[in-house]
């Protein structure tokens, strides 16, 4: 598999991964009335998640990606 699929592949996981544990915990502040649709809380919950998505993301690309080039002929 070339870089730029394992990259594609790696980042599409990342965006699922965020999205269904900010959805998530969306679901569950919303059902306790902590704040409502639309509102800042709501927006900082995804944000929040979006953010550590992404540090998670770049801390363990490491092992996903640079890994990879060993076996990739155009690297």
């Amino acid at each position: 598999m070339n870089s730029t699929t394992r990259g594609v592949i790696y980042v599409s996981v990342w965006v699922v991964i965020w999205g269904t544990a900010s959805s998530l915990v969306d679901w569950l502040l919303l059902n306790a009335d902590l704040y409502e649709t639309g509102s800042f809380g709501q927006v900082a919950t995804f944000v929040g998640y979006g953010a550590a998505a992404a540090v998670l993301a770049v801390k363990t690309s490491g092992r996903f990606l640079i890994s990879g080039r060993q076996d990739d002929p155009e690297a």
